[in-house]
């Protein structure tokens, strides 16, 4: 059979008008638990996480595996997500990567280029190859630094050193020599970067990491909110005045994904970037249902319990990132859901864990997984909010899936009763 010929064509939208890609992998652990058939086939990001997972690790489906299976599949689109830097999750407890904080030679060569020569396979020119560039990097070397409190050595290390800016214009590069390849960097989400005094340092810093790729800012194709977070896409019932002056808001002017990525397209496009880019906010974790959730604002006279009460987002703190109680499936996959929004995606493959809650298996544990964690400076000492019970980073967590079940808002399809006798 002939190979393909690369097409020319790069869209705006890569998710308008045409399906996604399942993760047959994703799939059969969906579908294994009680009513998982019904979102068994939701489209789910492929983490690329390490130089292993390039290949596949321990006999699991590896790049070229999962290009192939989207071929297969006829889909439209696939996505991955690139998250693999030289001293990646600097403000984490155990750095996560492959590579030390000097060491982006080895990122460039080990990585991003290997990725880089799979996706240029003309095999692969007719699918359009979604990819989400290093989760919260940028947003680290300003949240996470000097003189904020909740700077870390490690953070503080990598703005001095430039590897991570070195990095993603590298990953860039070489994604934008692809007509077929979408890219759409990470902005943390608007607890981190939404805040009056890290808005401005972080957008500014997009705008000169992206200006100093080969490219330069027009062939950005957008950016990405919320990535494996919980924060709702919107907060309806917060909308009385003096909000941000509450414990729970701490200043912050946005407390929802949809305006916080809203406003900060707003600002990237002031500051050079097309208006024809667009924002990605992932959805899989952060619907909020279930009994917990509020029906109507309340009416309490004091503004910290009525910030409280109306709250759909029920963590201890915005903070909180592990393995989350209360949490369920947010809004299904969708494009265009909203102005200047290319997508609701499902960024993390939901049911897959975020750590350890023991210090066990040392490759993914944080205290912010331990439910018994009284908390830091990250989440103003709050409790950490996280399930008991967790495993492995990445692993399979069926009481967290179920979980997300059954939270899911917008609410999942009651099961048929047959089914769920079968179930129970």
């Amino acid at each position: 059979m002939p190979a393909q010929v690369q097409s020319s064509v790069h869209v705006d939208n890569p998710y308008l008008g045409v399906t996604g890609y399942v993760n047959p992998e994703w799939r059969a652990l969906a579908a294994g638990e009680p009513g998982g058939d019904r979102v068994a086939a939701t489209p789910t990001a492929v983490w690329l996480d390490s130089v292993g997972s390039i290949g596949g690790t321990d006999g699991g489906m590896g790049l070229r595996a999962h290009l192939d299976e989207a071929l297969a599949q006829r889909a439209g689109y696939i996505q991955f997500v690139l998250n693999n830097l030289p001293g990646r999750g600097c403000d984490k407890l155990i750095a996560e990567g492959d590579f030390g904080p000097a060491e982006v030679a080895r990122y460039r060569g080990e990585f991003i280029d290997p990725i880089a020569e799979i996706l240029a396979d003309p095999s692969y020119a007719a699918l359009r190859i979604i990819t989400i560039v290093e989760v919260r990097a940028l947003p680290n070397l300003v949240y996470n630094t000097t003189p904020r409190p909740t700077a870390t050595p490690a953070c503080d290390m990598m703005r001095a050193n430039g590897g991570y800016v070195a990095g993603i214009r590298h990953a860039l590069n070489r994604l934008h020599t692809m007509p077929n390849v979408y890219t759409y960097l990470d902005v943390a989400n608007h607890a981190w970067t939404g805040r009056d005094d890290v808005l401005g340092p972080v957008a500014q810093l997009l705008a000169d990491t992206v200006r100093g790729t080969t490219m330069g800012p027009a062939r950005l194709d957008g950016f990405i909110t919320n990535t494996a977070d919980y924060a709702p896409v919107t907060e309806p019932f917060l909308t009385f005045d003096g909000v941000e002056h509450s414990e729970w808001s701490d200043g912050n002017r946005f407390n929802a994904e949809l305006p916080f990525a809203q406003a900060l397209r707003a600002r990237l496009i002031a500051l050079g970037f097309s208006p024809r880019i667009g924002m990605l906010i992932d959805t899989s974790r952060n619907g909020w249902g279930g009994p917990d959730r509020p029906t109507a604002p309340s009416t309490d006279p004091d503004l910290d319990v009525r910030v409280d009460e109306s709250r759909v987002d029920r963590r201890a703190h915005k903070g909180n990132w592990c393995n989350q109680v209360g949490a369920g499936l947010g809004e299904r996959p969708r494009a265009v859901p909203a102005r200047g929004v290319d997508a609701f995606v499902w960024a993390n493959p939901p049911g897959e864990s975020d750590g350890s809650a023991s210090p066990a298996p040392i490759r993914g544990f944080n205290r912010m997984c331990d439910p018994t964690y009284g908390g830091g400076v990250a989440n103003s000492f709050n409790p950490t909010g996280a399930m008991p019970g967790s495993p492995d980073i990445d692993e399979w967590f069926p009481a967290h899936f179920r979980a997300l079940l059954a939270n899911a808002h917008p609410p999942l399809p009651q099961l048929e009763p047959a089914r769920a006798g079968a179930s129970s």
